[in-house]
């Protein structure tokens, strides 16, 4: 597993995942930069101030919000984006590392666009566990290891597995080896805990989780 997440590391500086990393951050730049002057002018237009200091003070105040705000966005939203590309990703993987092998057969958009959708609400969801167990000390590093291990190794796996399986079929072979999906999790919490590398979360966990359902699916190891 370890020699597959290596692996997966040099893989992801590859131009093609370069290539994908450089549409998703730009494209969730210009979000950001979109959702900042909506939420700005949004929040300015609700308070009325007739002193000049004041209402630079409320802009300094409204923006040091939003950073806040669009900091703990970005991650989510940045796997919102790459989402869109992680099938053509997962195909990549395969026939680089499998030539030989079955190409799996890419998601319905609607279903594609869906996981996407799904990747980003479990982002969501455990950066905000996060922030709300920083403040619980002993217990808010592992607690954000194990819940990032748990929900992105399941997904990512999911991803991996239903290129080549049916929704029941590949959700029934993540349970048969929930153990082994579980310990590949946390190498995916491993770039998830690092502020600028979480980033690279969508391109590591394809890329890892190709190699790891092909280690673990009977087809593969025969």
């Amino acid at each position: 597993m370890l020699e597959a997440a290596l692996d997966a590391i040099r893989q992801i500086l590859t131009p093609p995942f370069r290539s994908v990393l450089y549409k998703s951050l730009g494209m969730t730049i210009v979000l950001l930069a979109l959702a900042w002057t909506g939420l700005d002018k949004l929040a300015l237009s609700y308070v009325v101030v007739n002193h000049p200091w004041l209402q630079t003070a409320l802009a300094l105040a409204t923006g040091a919000g939003l950073v806040i705000i669009l900091a703990f966005l970005i991650a989510p939203l940045s796997i919102l984006v790459a989402g869109l590309f992680l099938d053509d990703l997962a195909e990549h993987v395969e026939r680089e590392v499998y030539p030989d092998g079955r190409i799996g057969r890419a998601l319905p958009a609607g279903q594609a666009m869906f996981m996407a959708m799904r990747f980003a609400a479990v982002s969501a969801l455990v950066n905000l566990l996060a922030l709300m167990l920083f403040f619980v000390p002993g217990v808010n590093a592992l607690a954000f290891l194990l819940a990032n291990a748990y929900l992105f190794g399941r997904e990512y796996f999911f991803l991996a597995a239903t290129r080549f399986r049916s929704i029941k079929d590949a959700d029934e072979m993540r349970r048969r080896y929930a153990a082994q999906v579980f310990f590949a999790g946390l190498f995916i919490a491993g770039f998830v805990a690092v502020p600028g590398l979480n980033l690279l979360t969508p391109l590591f966990g394809v890329a890892f989780m190709v190699r790891i359902y092909k280690m673990l699916s009977p087809e593969w190891r025969g």
